[in-house]
């Protein structure tokens, strides 16, 4: 395979010149960050179906190929992007953005082509039962039947009364009720954010495209 380039043809090794971003904005800055992460995952997404042809033994060693140089240009963009943005004095937050843009253009791949969108909720270490409120809100059409401090109060007394019936949570795994139906209505549609604020854990609500209220 070709030597491992950037998004714009560059080595990885090139670095942007500093005086480019002179005459760019935070805004401005964060905005043409996204829309380079967007297209190295294009760039993902094309190098995975070139790989996925030929044989078996073929498709296996393309993919590894194709894994490590994804791997090493995310890298390497996820460091530019970190050192433009410490360049104008926001050095501790340049990672956490650019993890964060990674991780929400995912969220928008996943989610838009199912209609589907993210609603930002508030982050006061409440997020989980916030989103809730938010989702059963969506199901009556009008103010949730439960506050969020009511929601938090009713899981606490039944997680405590039930034990037993929650294991360790795996991050990463998908848990499932036995007794769950097929049917989507009321379904409870929540989104983990490992990156959103740089504090932990938090969770945000996913409601149909068109629902989103400004």
């Amino acid at each position: 395979m070709a030597d491992v380039q950037d998004i714009d043809g560059k080595p990885c090794e090139e670095k942007l010149p500093s005086t480019s971003l002179k005459h760019e904005t935070r805004d401005e800055i964060l905005s043409r960050h996204r829309k380079e992460i967007s297209q190295l995952q294009n760039k993902e997404i094309e190098l995975k179906k070139a790989a996925a042809k030929g044989s078996k033994a073929e498709q296996k060693a393309k993919k590894k190929q194709v894994e490590e140089e994804i791997s090493q240009l995310s890298a390497n963009l996820k460091e530019k992007h970190a050192e433009e943005l410490a360049s104008l004095g926001f050095k501790e937050q340049s990672s956490i953005m650019s993890d964060r843009m990674i991780e929400d253009e995912k969220f928008e791949r996943k989610l838009k082509p199912l209609g589907f969108t993210i609603k930002e909720i508030k982050s006061d270490g409440h997020c989980p039962y916030r989103a809730v409120e938010d989702q059963l809100s969506l199901q009556s059409g009008d103010s949730s039947p439960y506050a969020y401090q009511e929601l938090r109060e009713m899981a606490a007394a039944y997680m405590r009364k039930h034990k037993r019936s929650f294991p360790d949570v795996e991050m990463g795994k998908e848990y499932k009720s036995d007794g769950g139906s097929s049917s989507s209505t009321g379904t409870i549609r929540l989104s983990y954010h490992k990156h959103a604020f740089g504090r932990g854990e938090h969770y945000n609500s996913v409601f149909p495209h068109l629902n989103i209220q400004v």
